[in-house]
């Protein structure tokens, strides 16, 4: 039986407003529009003045494109392609396509700026562009048609529409009836495929399941399982449903997660409020909203489309002579992988790349203040393509702050000289540049930590939802054989799925220049002590080994087989005659386990290794490829590197892949519980000595006078 018009609607528009709560970027929730432009909404007070994109110009060559700019590229792709104006023809993503590095690398504050250029994700007629737009001149100087497989980043308008051909669906509506959910609580959410063969060639598709928002605003701990539909999206129709019968459907309660509307005790001390206090006003000062100058740091940060935020011509000061010096040229997350250890038919296919999918960028809610970022915090909009062509302004995505929480910079006691009182010690302050996003039901935030000592800490956060499968067990006494089969019982009725992260991080690492570079492969090597020699039977020596091919970078991990590895110039040499370095430092980290002919570890080959090491192409930037969507593995970091090209003394790309299994557990509902994991780029013989060695201490004098509370 079909259901009444008015409980179609119902559903359509409930599951519509809650994809919008989802994803930030869809006009309608946009207020204030300026030419076109969306503005976001924020919550709580506005911590900033208003920008006015409506007139910003770009003032350094990596500047994001401007309001003006994106609509003057929408505006030639109008002249290029009519199809753009009648919706045909839909734009997927839009950014600066960046000049050559040399140039910018040349480019002095005051000098005109190197020609911009956009570069657009379209979909056209089934096809996928990648087209370049002359701003100056007002061209597309190429149009490149389907150069690999994959289509370009979902947008918005996709999901939309893929949720509501799946709700024009009998059949599907029927299913849905039948285990007992009204329509109007029905939330049907598009889920991205991957690629698992010819089946799929050829047609673009999304597959919808769906949930329930019976007395709670969180979906995702109410699966109902056990159904999907098939969609697609160039004929706009379901081309399959799959319906294994009800499961039981997870209960309500225990799922809500707003403070204004939770009623549940803590069982804990009231924590006072926390803020950092600066009398003098913040270190930093941001120039022309993107270039940041910190203490002995200088950088340029973005919003972007793809990758969230990018940090790039990163430059420390010497600390003895004071001259800038190149450290990295560019650094954002590439790509992310999230796959889903289950194989059944309706699971296999949920084995994410994030990224390349979706787009971290779109994706980003505003921050929000007091906590995702503390009260000094600095915050910086991004701005962004519609599919038509349109601009729309993400507020406050990323924000700048100082960091102070007790650390210490360096410190030393002496004890062993008798009546010496040497007690130094050093605050540890940090300018930290953070950006989080929400891509459906995990947040991620990243993090790109500034210490003066040089050293550059990255740190990615993941929190929100779990991704959960509905059981018809509510203990772990009534699963039998069942327990393990794709996770452990969270909550009645919920089993969290066992699932990996890999966040693979590109790290154009310019040590005193861009094209002098090479890896270098530092050995601790176990060496037996000949008989006689010494009490000691063994111990280690350092070996150096210079990576001279790709091949030769591409590293897996080991703490039985201990490396270090060091991005240096050979031609920048200390005092001592040790050439100048930077070394990353890995921190907990976890490998894929997948098989490599594995579809979805095919697509994801960049997770095949922790470190890589490749030759710079600029067209090589994002692991997965430019096309990822439904991609087939034949445009990633593997495909590159393998092609073994000489890295020795030339500008090269370091790339590392962040990883962690989750098994998830009960803390981990119905909202995990922040887990965090990052890496360090540090300095290895860059400075002549400790360059922090003469920072001054805090003294009482130069802080705010503050009342302790009294108890009585």
């Amino acid at each position: 039986m079909a259901e009444p018009s008015l409980a179609r609607l119902s559903a359509l528009f409930f599951g519509f407003l809650l994809l919008l709560a989802t994803y930030s970027w869809v006009p309608v929730l946009h207020s204030g529009f300026l030419s076109g432009t969306g503005v976001r909404k924020t919550l709580g007070p506005d911590p900033k003045p208003r920008v006015d994109h409506s007139s910003a110009k770009p003032h350094h060559p990596l500047d994001p494109l401007t309001v003006r700019e994106i609509e003057r590229v929408r505006t030639i792709l109008l002249g290029h392609d009519p199809r753009f104006g009648s919706g045909s023809a839909t734009i997927h993503s839009m950014a600066l396509d960046e000049p050559d590095k040399t140039r910018v690398v040349q480019w002095k504050k005051g000098n005109r700026l190197p020609s911009r250029r956009a570069e657009v994700l379209a979909l056209s007629g089934g096809q996928s562009h990648v087209i370049v737009v002359d701003l100056d001149s007002g061209r597309v100087l190429s149009d490149v048609v389907n150069p690999t497989s994959g289509y370009p980043i979902l947008t918005m308008d996709d999901l939309t529409v893929a949720s509501q051909v799946a709700l024009q669906s009998i059949e599907f509506n029927r299913s849905v009836e039948a285990r007992g959910v009204k329509l109007s609580d029905l939330v049907a959410l598009p889920t991205f495929t991957g690629w698992y063969g010819p089946e799929e060639e050829g047609r673009r598709i999304l597959k919808v399941q769906c949930f329930t928002s019976q007395d709670t605003p969180n979906y995702f701990m109410r699966p109902i399982e056990g159904l999907y539909a098939t969609v697609d999206m160039d004929k706009l129709e379901v081309i399959k449903i799959v319906d294994k019968g009800p499961v039981s459907i997870p209960k309500a309660a225990g799922t809500e997660y707003r403070y204004s509307v939770l009623n549940k005790p803590v069982h804990m001390d009231r924590i006072n409020p926390i803020s950092i206090e600066q009398p003098d006003g913040p270190s930093f000062q941001v120039e022309n909203g993107h270039l940041v100058k910190w203490a002995n740091w200088v950088f340029h940060v973005k919003a972007d489309h793809r990758s969230g935020m990018i940090i790039s011509q990163a430059t420390v000061r010497d600390s003895e002579t004071g001259e800038p010096r190149s450290v990295m040229y560019k650094g954002f997350p590439s790509e992310l992988f999230v796959p889903y250890m289950d194989p059944e038919e309706l699971w296999y296919y949920k084995t994410y790349l994030d990224a390349g999918e979706i787009g971290l960028g779109p994706a980003a809610m505003p921050l929000v203040p007091f906590n995702d970022c503390p009260r000094n915090a600095y915050y910086i909009d991004g701005v962004f393509a519609l599919p038509n062509g349109k601009s729309i302004v993400q507020p406050n995505m990323i924000c700048l702050f100082e960091r102070y929480a007790g650390d210490v910079s360096w410190r030393h006691s002496e004890i062993l000289i008798p009546n010496a009182d040497i007690r130094e010690s050093r605050p540890k302050v940090t300018l930290v540049a953070r950006m989080a996003t929400s891509v459906g039901n995990y947040d991620y935030t990243f993090d790109w930590e500034f210490q003066t000592d040089g050293l550059i800490r990255v740190t990615v956060a993941a929190s929100g939802m779990l991704m959960v499968k509905g059981t018809p067990y509510q203990n772990v006494d009534d699963l039998g054989d069942k327990e393990n089969d794709s996770g452990p019982l969270i909550s009645e009725n919920v089993i969290g799925v066992v699932h990996d992260h890999f966040i693979t991080f590109h790290l154009d690492m310019d040590v005193d220049g861009p094209t002098n570079n090479s890896l270098v492969k530092v050995h601790l090597e176990k060496q037996r002590v000949p008989n006689g020699k010494s009490p000691r039977k063994s111990y280690l020596k350092v070996k150096k080994y210079v990576a001279k091919t790709e091949k030769d970078a591409q590293i897996k991990l080991s703490l039985y087989d201990p490396y270090e590895f060091h991005i240096v110039n050979p031609n920048r040499k200390s005092r001592l005659g040790n050439p100048a370095g930077y070394r990353i430092i890995p921190g907990g980290n976890a490998a894929s386990l997948l098989d490599h002919d594995d579809p979805p570890q095919t697509r994801a080959a960049f997770s095949n290794n922790q470190i890589w090491v490749t030759r710079y192409n600029r067209s090589e930037q994002f692991a997965g490829g430019v096309l990822v969507y439904q991609s087939h593995g034949d445009d990633t970091l593997q495909v590159w590197s393998d092609r073994d090209r000489s890295i020795e003394n030339k500008d090269i790309v370091l790339w590392y892949t962040l990883g962690f299994h989750h098994i998830p557990c009960q803390e981990d509902y119905p909202v995990m519980p922040t887990v965090a994991a990052s890496f360090e780029l540090k300095p290895a013989n860059f400075f002549e000595s400790n360059p922090v060695i003469g920072v001054a201490p805090f003294l009482e004098k130069d802080l705010p006078v503050c009342t302790p509370f009294a108890s009585s």
